[in-house]
């Protein structure tokens, strides 16, 4: 084992494979701070230069592309209001309302140092229990996922800013929006109205970009917002530079009581680092799931005031969703090498460039003295990925945060731009464009009645997981019984089911005390 260790430490420590990690770093991040554009879409890009690279530095870039790409997300989340990734959704009401009180540095500056320390601890999580974590994802059937989606859906209505109804409402609509296309089970085909467009249904992406991005655009051309805020607030930057050291103040600004609040939450972000790591390594959750989840536990576990601020800036929503959906990053690589199940559409294509450099995955390649050193090269990149994205998330913060010093009528059109490009470049079809255009409305029309949006998304994401799971569920056998006849799938279920009578004996214990005696 120190054998294969010492040697992929030699392979991966070389002057080429740092500079793929550097060059993919600078891209992914590049690539993520593009509303619309996914890491998915960036590793795809990547790929065919795969072919050209040994399998360390191949997978190296994938690696670390992948990470920096899923922080850059938070970028056009924080200072547009428009998720750069699914999971971003889950605290973009947070990120954005931080940029309008002029603190768009220190939400970025949580949301990197959460992200490098969950994406540190996912690591380890894939070192050291990846054959374990690995046997228990293998156990989960269709009843477990069921409960999985059940309980991502759960989160996203009950922890959604405003009443639990309007929540629900929000969700309704993601899951009806899902329902339109081919049926996922028996291909039947639902809600198209005879157009063809419709057929492979609504893509979540121009959905997810016209329900936060174009609705923002809308919102403030139909209400004209003073600009005033943002101008004070660049103002003050722009002194504070001139009077002292640029570097050591920047670095305060973005980083500055990070360190203290990191002090203060080790078990927040262990739980969150847990959180993210198991859900990650389930096939097809992925770290959308992850951040709801995560976000919904942080929100349960805050005091009363605390609770206030979520949806409206709270710094620890941000932190404990952005280090799960890390941790879940290298927790979806435990299936895709210890079973060969992609644990999501990144590891998917993994699959795909190992096979392509005649590396099996599966067990075997945890005792193969030949694929062994494989296996501990992907370690040590996802740790130097991790690390690394410290001073170029600084950077990517710096220069991005100069978009709020942009005119709005300069800014807005070129959000318009990104928001048309970023629909449009998902499958280079005109129809998404327009899927985007119509979120677009239907975000105007939910923020007028304070419905929530991030509900939609996740509905549009895990509706045809959900019923998948449900009909194969079915197929199995027809008693409700059965969906907790295995001792995962009862924890999920009840964990389900005490999260939607919580807030309902909240609501009768208010009543009671409220009577008069």
């Amino acid at each position: 084992m120190s054998d294969a260790f010492l040697t992929a430490l030699e392979s991966t420590l070389t002057l080429k494979v740092l500079a793929v990690i550097l060059v993919s770093a600078s891209y992914g991040l590049f690539v993520g701070a593009i509303p619309g554009l996914t890491a998915t879409m960036a590793v795809a890009l990547m790929v065919p230069f795969t072919f050209f690279l040994d399998p360390i530095s191949g997978l190296a870039a994938i690696v670390t592309m992948e990470a920096c790409c899923i922080f850059a997300g938070d970028i056009p989340t924080t200072l547009m209001r428009i998720p750069g990734t699914p999971s971003s959704a889950a605290y973009v009401d947070d990120a954005y309302s931080l940029t309008q009180q002029g603190r768009h540095q220190q939400a970025l500056g949580v949301s990197l140092v959460y992200s490098v320390v969950g994406g540190l601890v996912g690591a380890m999580v894939l070192i050291f229990l990846a054959p374990q974590l690995a046997r228990i994802a293998f156990e989960f059937s269709s009843y477990e996922y069921f409960w999985l989606c059940v309980l991502g859906l759960s989160c996203a209505a009950v922890v959604s800013r405003g009443s639990l109804a309007k929540g629900l409402l929000s969700l309704s609509i993601g899951l009806l929006l899902s329902c339109v296309g081919l049926g996922s089970t028996h291909s039947v085909p639902r809600l198209t109205f005879g157009s063809d467009d419709l057929i492979t249904g609504i893509n979540f992406i121009p959905a997810m970009i016209g329900l936060f991005g174009l609705a923002e655009v809308l919102r403030n051309f139909l209400k004209r917002i003073p600009e005033a805020a943002l101008v004070s607030t660049v103002t003050e930057t722009k002194a504070k530079a001139a009077s002292g050291n640029w570097l050591s103040q920047a670095i305060g600004e973005v980083f500055g009581g990070v360190g203290q609040r990191l002090a203060k939450s080790g078990s927040r972000v262990a739980t969150s680092s847990g959180i993210g790591a198991a859900i990650g390594m389930l096939p097809g959750a992925g770290a959308d799931i992850a951040a709801w989840v995560s976000y919904a536990i942080s929100k349960r576990r805050a005091t009363s005031e605390q609770k206030a601020e979520y949806g409206k800036g709270s710094l620890d929503g941000i932190a404990d969703a952005t280090t799960a959906n890390n941790a879940s990053l290298a927790g979806a690589w435990i299936p895709a090498l210890v079973l060969g199940i992609p644990g999501d559409s990144v590891t998917a294509i993994v699959i795909g460039v190992l096979l392509m450099k005649n590396i099996q995955p599966g067990p075997g390649i945890f005792t193969d003295p030949v694929q062994l050193p494989l296996v501990y090269g992907i370690y040590i990149t996802f740790i130097l990925a991790n690390l690394l994205l410290i001073p170029l998330g600084f950077l990517a913060i710096r220069t991005g945060s100069l978009i709020i010093r942009i005119p709005r009528q300069i800014i807005l059109p070129l959000i318009l731009m990104f928001c048309i490009v970023g629909a449009f470049a998902i499958d280079g079809s005109y129809f998404d464009v327009g899927v985007m255009l119509a979120m677009g409305l239907l975000g105007v029309v939910l923020e007028r009645f304070e419905v929530p949006a991030g509900p939609v998304v996740l509905g549009i994401i895990l509706g045809g997981r959900l019923e998948e799971a449900f009909v194969q569920s079915l197929t199995k056998s027809d008693s409700f019984a059965a969906f907790f006849g295995r001792p995962i799938a009862a924890g999920l279920g009840a964990l389900c089911i005490v999260l939607w009578l919580a807030p309902l004996v909240s609501w009768l214990r208010s009543r009671t005390a409220a009577k008069p005696c």
